[in-house]
């Protein structure tokens, strides 16, 4: 069996399913898709990609501060967008979040379920066990 931590802060919006908002297993995080529900809820924060986008991201952090990792730990990201046309926004608040070297990323358009904008999940390296 897998030695995995589930990572589940008090500031983490409430899983719509049976999944954990992170998994620590060896010398990595694995966030779930995170989309823009308020800290500790289950409701979505209404606005635009770029609102969407703020809140879905500092969702990350907290989950990633619950680990002891920062956005800078961050190697991996695959983000969905409802609407692709809505990448320059999205992309906007996102670049903020990161330093360069950049995580690798994928973004594609997908149907989210829920009426979310966008949905992010990241994978982050821990710099010790």
């Amino acid at each position: 069996m897998v030695d995995k931590t589930r990572i589940y802060p008090e500031n983490a919006p409430v899983p719509a399913g049976a999944y954990s908002p992170a998994v620590k297993c060896g010398q990595f995080v694995f966030v779930s898709g995170q989309t823009p529900e308020k800290p500790g809820t289950d409701e979505l924060v209404e606005g635009d990609i770029k609102v969407q986008t703020k809140q879905v991201m500092e969702n990350i952090k907290n989950i990633l501060a619950a680990a002891h990792c920062t956005m800078d730990d961050v190697v991996k990201v695959g983000a969905h967008l409802a609407d692709i046309n809505d990448f320059d926004g999205y992309n906007e608040v996102y670049k903020q979040y990161f330093n360069i070297p950049a995580p690798a990323r994928t973004t594609v358009e997908s149907g989210i379920p829920g009426g979310s904008l966008v949905e992010i999940d990241v994978i982050a390296m821990l710099d010790k066990l």
